[in-house]
């Protein structure tokens, strides 16, 4: 979903984009990293990609330490090689949920899964490997083509399904379409660090983003019933609260992204 809303974005405006799928490119193969990048001789690396199927890393640390962790330290070294800027997505899921406010870069991670812990060591061993990696935190993304449950409220709605979503845990939406356009503001930039990106205003549940997503989209009243996070049983742990504020952006110059709401009118009514 982001890969492609940024490839998109980065083609309109004149970039010539080397675009990767998992089929094409492993990026957990060094060999197959270092191929690519000699051939391509990019001025920018952005990683997009990740295993980000939270219950299932669950059961196959392996696999999330080779897509998560050793992907972006793969791409880091190949970057540093190549004289390239490099920036990559790491994911709100490093905190543990328990802070009431916003996290910001002073906070410090505690993941509480397999995902958690893989994309933590995937910021660290990027930035071991490459002091100018950019590390961008980002959470709740919806937009076209997206496969979770945000990006798919709209369409289940429009099919008149009732829509079952949690009432207990919070975050800030991004909307992947301005990810995008901030993924490359910050490759530009090209100042090394960590970012939170997340779309402005307060952060909301997911009950919330439904009910506000079905407004967006003229679908009249909200048939959406709430339920709480423990009734789940799901495999892994996910943080109560994970809503994330920047310390640096503005002061760098970058404006803070448009409200979540005017974002999610956009997509609700994009054609």
């Amino acid at each position: 979903m982001v890969g492609r809303a940024l490839s998109a974005h980065c083609e309109t405006r004149g970039d010539i984009v080397f675009a990767y799928d998992h089929r094409s490119l492993d990026i957990s193969n060094a060999d197959a990293v270092n191929r690519a990048v000699s051939v391509c001789k990019p001025e920018t690396i952005i990683n997009c990609a990740a295993w980000t199927d939270v219950d299932a890393c669950e059961s196959d640390s392996e696999r999330a330490f080779a897509a998560n962790a050793r992907g972006p330290e793969n791409l880091a070294i190949a970057s540093r090689n190549a004289n390239a800027s490099f920036v990559t997505i790491s994911t709100d899921y490093v905190f543990d949920g328990n802070k009431d406010g916003f996290y910001t870069q002073e906070d410090e991670p505690n993941p509480q899964s397999v995902y958690a812990r893989s994309k933590l060591e995937g910021e660290r061993r990027a930035q071991a490997a490459n002091s100018a990696s950019i590390i961008v935190r980002t959470g709740f993304i919806f937009g076209p083509g997206g496969k979770n449950f945000l990006s798919t409220v709209i369409e289940r709605a429009r099919r008149k399904e009732q829509i079952k979503a949690i009432v207990d845990a919070y975050g800030t939406p991004t909307y992947s379409l301005d990810l995008a356009h901030r993924l490359r503001d910050l490759a530009e930039l090209s100042h090394a660090g960590i970012f939170h990106v997340a779309n402005a205003g307060d952060g909301v549940s997911y009950e919330q983003f439904a009910r506000q997503a079905i407004l967006s989209a003229g679908l009249g009243e909200p048939d959406v019933v709430g339920i709480r996070t423990a009734s789940l049983n799901r495999p892994a742990q996910r943080p109560r609260n994970s809503r994330l504020r920047c310390l640096y952006s503005e002061a760098l110059g970058l404006e803070s992204l448009r409200d979540w709401r005017q974002s999610l009118n956009d997509f609700a009514n994009k054609p």
